[in-house]
C-alpha cells in the first residue's frame, strides 16, 4: 500500500501543539461547580489511572458525553501532561479536571450533595444495563491493573459491571469508562 504523500513524514495529531486553556481545579473549585449546574450532575471519577494515553481517551468519550468534570486522586494518578493533551484532541479544553487530595473524602462530599456514586468493578453482580443512572451520578472507574480501591469501592452506592463473555477477563479502563459513560447518556437522554 502506498503512503499519501500529503501525510508522509507527518506523525503526529494537528492538536499536538495546543496548550490546554482550562487549569486543574481543587476539591473547592469542584464543589463551586457543582453549585452553578442547572441539571443534574454527572461527573467522572478515575482512582489512580496512571497511564497517560488511558486518561486522554477518557477525557475524549467524557467530553464526547457532556460529562461536567473529570476527578482524579492528586497522588498515584496521571495530571494533565502534553501526552494526555495530546491523545484527549482538544477535551482537556472542554472538561474540567479537578485533582483531589483525598478522594474517599470527595466521594463522601459527593454524596452529601445528592450525587449517586457507581463504581465499576469486574466483581459486582448488577449489570450497567440494570443500574439507573438518571439523577446525578459519578461514575467511578478503577486502575488499569487493579481496578478500584477497597475504600473506594467502599463509597461507592453501587458496583456495576460490563457483562462480557468469558474471552475477555477485562477491558481498557478507557473502553470500559467509554461503554459507561454512553450507557448513561442513553438513560439520561430517555424522555420520562
Amino acid at each position: 500500500m502506498g503512503q499519501n504523500p500529503r501525510s508522509a513524514g507527518r506523525r503526529h495529531h494537528e492538536h499536538s501543539n495546543f496548550r490546554s486553556r482550562v487549569r486543574t481545579g481543587s476539591e473547592d473549585d469542584l464543589l463551586t461547580l457543582l453549585g452553578k449546574l442547572s441539571e443534574p450532575a454527572f461527573l467522572l471519577v478515575l482512582d489512580e489511572v496512571q497511564d497517560p494515553h488511558n486518561l486522554g481517551a477518557c477525557l475524549r468519550s467524557a467530553a464526547a458525553a457532556g460529562v461536567h468534570a473529570v476527578v482524579v486522586p492528586k497522588d498515584r494518578s496521571v495530571s494533565l501532561t502534553d501526552t494526555v493533551r495530546r491523545i484527549a484532541c482538544g477535551a482537556a479544553d472542554h472538561v474540567p479536571f479537578h485533582q483531589v487530595t483525598n478522594l474517599a473524602r470527595t466521594l463522601d462530599q459527593l454524596r452529601k450533595l445528592g450525587i449517586w456514586i457507581a463504581g465499576a468493578s469486574g466483581s459486582a453482580s448488577n449489570s450497567i444495563f440494570e443500574a439507573n443512572f438518571t439523577g446525578p451520578l459519578a461514575l467511578v472507574m478503577g486502575s488499569e491493573g487493579s481496578g478500584l480501591r477497597r475504600l473506594t469501592a467502599e463509597k461507592c452506592d453501587l458496583l456495576v459491571r460490563i457483562p462480557m463473555t468469558d474471552r475477555v477477563e477485562s477491558l481498557n479502563v478507557s473502553v470500559a469508562a467509554g461503554i459507561c459513560l454512553f450507557e448513561a447518556v442513553r438513560q439520561r437522554s430517555r424522555k420520562p
